[in-house]
């Protein structure tokens, strides 16, 4: 098979490296595409779009394949692999950065963190940069610098009909505007100019962990810690294990803990000051919160969530952490059967709450908190943990309704979070705006492999 104008390597059920090139972070997710085509630039990825339209095959799009939903890959369709896509490019005097659409944040802090320069990024460094930015985007310094997507300055993207378009405020300003926050749906964004900030090489950054039987004594000073909180830090509450990392303590390991995960984006000094009373709250289990370098930091947690485990999420926005909300999360948080289960609490505001709420797709401004529920377990574990973690959530997720928010952010959503999810994640108003721009871009809904909004 060959596909005019594609120079990348294209890869089929009998190639030696399918099963690997077919796999994603999610290994739950098992999918056999008729085709795999790797691309080396935006006139590959063009070349297979237009190939796919021509001979009506489904289209997936895997930047960094971190998606727990699975979307990158799909059935019997082709697959257009941006993996090999991963350059970075930094203007240190202009601090901005161009990134190709394969490219991890990873990629991305070690090359910006070279010159000082960092912008909003995931938490985990082997998460997809395309993925995370179209879907909003939250990381440790969006309240002092915005989201991911209040970052992006300009993107090149490949239309549903195979032309590669610039667009950014002055260019297709209104694909712009839904490729902020609306997900992949209006095209293949091949690479993404970003605004960098100064920051680093050390931040202020780290875990302190408490027994879980603190979680709600923590929990209440969390809340009140929070709501003083000056916008450089950034914080995630994470419920569920101490992960057995080398910097913890062998006994420790696997043992039910809350933690608070901070980054001061800021001078360290500073953020000594910020953190001070946080570590000083209770009787730590441990405490690693301390001057490190914010790349290393960065990284921290990736071999607490590896390609090929099974993950299954479900997620909700919180208005703030209630006295009801608090006691319905110290009583789910720790009922999971596996070990590396666990929930997660953004904090958001600061810099993310003063941008218009009509300015970006992004939906969730006036949001308190994301709250992700995680439940993760071996592959060999399917048979003990799958369908239990997955209950798990479930519950998780209906104790907690009473006291949610409106809203739920994109990039949590499932592969069995329906249509009426994906609007809840939006809105009535902006998702109809994100329709009529749906219906310019892509009219045939040839990108549907995604948190799909159709054509309106």
């Amino acid at each position: 098979m060959e596909i005019n104008g594609f120079r990348g390597d294209l890869i089929g059920p009998d190639d030696e490296e399918y099963d690997t090139a077919r796999a994603v972070w999610n290994g739950s997710v098992d999918r056999r595409p008729r085709y795999i085509a790797r691309c080396r630039g935006a006139a590959d990825v063009a070349a297979v779009v237009r190939f796919a339209r021509e001979h009506d095959l489904e289209i997936a799009v895997r930047g960094g394949g971190h998606s727990v939903a699975g979307t990158a890959v799909c059935d019997d369709g082709v697959v257009i692999d941006l993996s090999a896509m991963r350059a970075v490019w930094v203007d240190p005097a202009g601090r901005t950065a161009w990134v190709q659409g394969g490219a991890l944040w990873g990629d991305v802090d070690h090359e910006t963190q070279a010159h000082g320069l960092a912008t909003t990024g995931g938490i985990v460094g082997h998460t997809g940069v395309a993925g995370l930015t179209l879907g909003g985007g939250i990381g440790f310094l969006m309240r002092k610098h915005g989201l991911a997507v209040d970052n992006l300055l300009a993107a090149e993207v490949v239309t549903a009909e195979g032309s590669i378009v610039r667009a950014s405020a002055d260019e297709h300003p209104d694909l712009f505007w839904a490729l902020r926050g609306g997900g992949g749906n209006f095209g293949i964004v091949t690479s993404f100019r970003f605004a960098l900030h100064p920051l680093g090489p050390t931040v202020m950054a780290g875990p302190v962990f408490w027994a879980a039987d603190n979680t709600s004594d923590v929990l209440r000073w969390y809340r009140d810690f929070v709501a003083e909180a000056p916008d450089e830090l950034g914080s995630v509450v994470r419920l569920g294990t101490v992960p057995p990392l080398p910097v913890i303590p062998v006994d420790l390991h696997w043992r039910p803990a809350i933690a608070v995960v901070c980054c001061y984006a800021g001078a360290v000094e500073e953020g000594e000051r910020a953190v001070r009373a946080l570590r000083r709250f209770g009787t730590p289990l441990v405490d690693l919160l301390g001057p490190s370098p914010y790349a290393a930091f960065q990284s921290g947690l990736d071999d607490t969530v590896l390609h090929g485990w099974h993950y299954y999420w479900k997620a909700t926005n919180l208005p703030g952490l209630s006295d009801e909300a608090i006691a319905v999360i110290a009583d789910h948080a720790y009922a999971a059967g596996s070990p590396r289960s666990y929930a997660a609490i953004f904090h958001l505001g600061g810099a993310v709450a003063r941008v218009h709420h009509d300015a970006t797709a992004y939906a969730g401004r006036d949001v308190a908190h994301n709250m992700v529920i995680d439940a993760v377990w071996l592959p060999d574990e399917a048979g003990e943990h799958a369908a239990a973690e997955t209950a798990w959530a479930r519950r998780f997720l209906h104790a907690l309704h009473p006291h949610r928010a409106g809203g739920v952010y994109v990039n949590f959503l499932d592969s069995d979070d329906d249509s009426s999810r994906v609007r809840e994640a939006y809105g009535d108003r902006t998702y109809r705006r994100l329709a009529e721009v749906k219906a310019k871009y892509d009219p045939d809904n040839a990108f549907h492999h995604n948190k799909n909004i159709e054509p309106g």
